[in-house]
């Protein structure tokens, strides 16, 4: 059997959201009201004639996550029928509505959710997730100029200490000292004197995430800082504070690889994920036009 191949254009995105909402408003699930109410079915909220009724909103207990506030997640759905709701009035008030427009509209809407569906089951279901290391490196050595950075990131060790503690002239030889074991001497120390740290020497992050909540932040010349210290030492009345500067990257830069590992590898997870909508597409069109299941008219 042939079927007749339609060719379109795309709907804009505000088309597509009034349709939604229309759909909504006059589906079964905004019930208008009746003389008989089931008492074990109450309405939860009405909008002039349409009601929304305890079993619409059932399925949101059944399908949150462990943990989450199941009263105020009903509540947001309570405000946001509303909303929806006068939406929907507001827009019957105050514009002329072609039904039979806004039926081909949600139909063409209805087919897309559908194919999308498929599409997002298929693809899901055929992604390889794994991702070398080298397949990373190659992705980061063609593209690093696209990851400029927005911020200042660091290596550095950070220490928290009491101003009053007398073991800070230790603390100042163990960042002043570079010895391979010097690091585990530095994590035993942080563990009994400090108040705060981060001993992640091989790890990259924002300097602006590591200086939060010390006297830093007020300095407002931190690319001259990091270019002119390697150690910094500022206090406030009752706390020291240490960084111990290995490396930096400035605004602009070009980050190291371990610090865009992870979006490098979402970055090309989703191109697979685009490549195999793309050759669903292809696959289905040319088995159909292989079979003559489709022609177009002229």
């Amino acid at each position: 059997m042939k079927k007749k191949l339609h060719i379109g254009n795309l709907r804009s995105k505000a088309v597509l959201a009034l349709s939604g909402l229309l759909l909504l408003g006059s589906c079964d699930f905004f019930r208008i009201k009746t003389e008989e109410e089931d008492p074990d079915n109450p309405v939860v909220a009405s909008v002039g004639t349409a009601q929304l009724y305890l079993d619409d909103i059932d399925h949101i207990s059944k399908e949150m996550a462990t943990g989450l506030d199941s009263a105020d997640l009903v509540n947001r759905y309570v405000q946001s029928w509303i909303k929806k709701q006068l939406m929907i009035r507001e827009a019957r008030e105050n514009i002329t509505l072609d039904e039979a427009e806004i039926n081909r509209k949600l139909l063409d809407y209805r087919y897309a959710l559908i194919a999308y569906e498929y599409e997002k089951k298929v693809v899901e279901e055929s992604l390889d997730r794994e991702i070398t290391p080298q397949e990373i490196a190659a992705y980061y050595e063609a593209n690093k100029q696209n990851f400029a950075l927005k911020e200042i990131i660091v290596r550095t060790n950070y220490i928290k200490l009491e101003k009053s503690l007398p073991q800070k002239r230790q603390l100042e030889r163990l960042l002043g000292n570079d010895r391979e074991e010097q690091n585990n001497e530095l994590k035993d120390f942080a563990i009994r004197y400090a108040n705060n740290y981060f001993i992640e020497d091989s790890t990259w992050v924002k300097f602006d995430d590591i200086i939060i909540n010390t006297p830093l932040t007020q300095n407002n010349n931190q690319v001259q800082l990091l270019q002119n210290e390697r150690l910094i030492n500022v206090d406030d009345e009752t706390y020291s504070y240490y960084f111990k500067i290995l490396e930096y990257r400035l605004q602009d830069q070009v980050p190291p690889l371990e610090f865009v590992r992870d979006e490098i590898s979402k970055i090309i997870v989703n191109k697979r994920r685009v490549e195999l909508a793309d050759k669903l597409k292809r696959d289905i069109y040319n088995h159909a036009l292989e079979n003559n299941e489709f022609t177009i008219y002229e």
